[in-house]
């Protein structure tokens, strides 16, 4: 099983990437907690990013045409008192929509993680057939009705620019509503349209056909993020941001100790930052 890190030798800084004049803006708010963890991992890959309130943007204090990327993060805004990010949206919906969809209009790029993704489904932002932003699938609680907080592997399952270069992901999940549901005519359209981006899988990278913990939280036919039919919008359960070191990972003294024996070069990062470095270089 081929490891899932890169060949960068553990304790050699990365190299410095080349910046881009294009930022990214990271959403904030109430209850949102991994904006840090995303500033860094879009910094490294090349990108400036913004972490602004949503009441920032609401006040006109910060435009969102100034930016090129918009990432809602993971977290659980407003307490997920009215469900898993739709008070978030609301928000979005009642104050910024038509910001939002002029974003869209622009070769411009929107990421939803975990709690964010949940803020998106709500939208109707994926899978938004036909730019019809409607609310065709839900995040609904864990099969097993508890928080789930472990590490999971996830395989491309199309090739687009946000899974380029990608065998596997192997990151965390912290969510009590990652169950990703939805009709059978909308589960058929995102097959043919080709908009799931990443599945769960086994350590193998065979499919985890639902079965526990390989598939944390039951989501129909292992779905672990899809993207808009344009995609240009992408949502995801799992935090590739949480998991950006080698020494992230839960298992890495095992791995390292495996790797040496084996004459393999230690790395510094997972390849988790390969998914960062291809939203990147999408602006380059």
């Amino acid at each position: 099983m081929k490891p899932a890190f890169s060949s960068t030798r553990h304790q050699d800084a990365p190299a410095v990437p080349e910046r881009i004049l294009e930022k990214a803006l990271i959403m904030s708010g109430f209850g949102i907690n991994s904006e840090m963890e995303t500033q860094v991992a879009l910094n490294r890959a090349g990108m400036d990013a913004d972490i602004v309130h949503i009441n920032d943007l609401i006040d006109n204090r910060t435009q969102l045409c100034d930016y090129r990327l918009l990432v809602f993060p993971g977290g659980f805004s407003y307490g997920d008192d009215t469900g898993a990010g739709n008070a978030y949206a609301n928000r979005v919906r009642n104050n910024l929509w038509k910001d939002v969809e002029e974003f869209l209009d622009g070769d411009n790029l929107i990421l939803g993680i975990c709690n964010g993704f949940q803020i998106l489904a709500n939208l109707g932002l994926v899978p938004a057939f036909d730019r019809q932003y409607k609310r065709d699938i839900a995040l609904m609680p864990n099969r097993k009705g508890v928080l789930e907080c472990r590490f999971v592997t996830l395989k491309p399952s199309a090739d687009n620019l946000w899974t380029k270069g990608i065998e596997r992901i192997y990151c965390p999940v912290s969510h009590g509503e990652g169950n990703f549901s939805c009709s059978k005519e909308t589960l058929d359209k995102i097959r043919r349209r080709k908009m799931i981006a990443f599945t769960y899988c086994r350590e193998d990278l065979n499919p985890a056909n639902g079965e526990y913990p390989y598939n944390p939280n039951g989501s129909v036919e292992d779905i672990a993020g899809i993207t808009s039919t344009d995609g240009k919008v992408l949502g995801m359960m799992p935090h590739p941001e949480r998991a950006m070191e080698f020494v992230n990972l839960y298992d890495w003294p095992l791995k390292k100790e495996q790797m040496k024996r084996q004459g393999i070069p230690v790395p510094a990062e997972s390849m988790n930052m390969q998914f960062f470095k291809n939203v990147v270089e999408y602006f380059r």
